[in-house]
C-alpha cells in the first residue's frame, strides 16, 4: 500500500495538469527504507510527447546522485497518462527499473477529473496496491 500525504497528491496532478497534453513525470523522494515519500521532485519529460515519458538522462542522474548524497531513494515514480486510463502501458513496464518503487499514474483524460492509482511493477508484473492519502504522517 501506499501512504502519500495529500499536498503530495496535489502536487503530482498540478504538475501533471500544467504539462497536458503532454506527459508530466517525476519523482517523490523518500528516506533510505522508509517507504515515506516526501520530497517531490518534478522532472523534465524529455520526449515532450503526450503519449510517452522519458527522463532527461542528465537531471536523472543529477536526481539520483542527489538522493544518493541524502541517504534518500525514489519512493514514488510518477507520470501522466494524457488520454487513456492511469494504468501501466507495456513501455511503462519495459522501463520500471525501481523494484521497490511505487509507480503512480495519474489520467488526465477528463479535465474535470484525475485518475491517481499506484502499482508494483517487479520483473515486468504489475500489481496495483490502495493508495492511502493522509493529512500528514504524523
Amino acid at each position: 500500500m501506499l501512504t502519500i500525504e495529500r499536498a503530495l497528491v496535489d502536487k503530482i496532478v498540478a504538475h501533471a495538469r500544467a504539462d497536458h497534453p503532454d506527459e508530466a513525470c517525476g519523482v517523490i523522494a523518500g528516506p533510505l527504507g522508509s517507504d515515506r515519500p516526501v520530497r517531490y521532485i518534478a522532472m523534465t519529460n524529455a520526449e515532450r510527447s503526450p503519449t510517452f515519458y522519458r527522463f532527461d538522462s542528465q537531471e536523472q542522474l543529477k536526481v539520483w546522485r542527489e538522493m544518493d548524497d541524502r541517504d534518500e531513494e525514489p519512493v514514488v515514480i510518477y507520470h501522466s497518462h494524457t488520454s487513456t486510463e492511469a494504468y501501466p502501458s507495456r513501455t511503462d513496464v519495459s522501463y520500471a527499473a525501481e523494484p521497490n518503487a511505487h509507480y503512480v499514474l495519474v489520467s488526465t483524460r477528463d479535465e474535470d477529473d484525475s485518475e491517481f492509482r499506484s502499482y508494483r511493477i517487479v520483473d515486468g508484473e504489475v500489481t496495483e496496491e490502495e493508495v492511502a492519502i493522509v493529512d500528514s504522517y504524523a
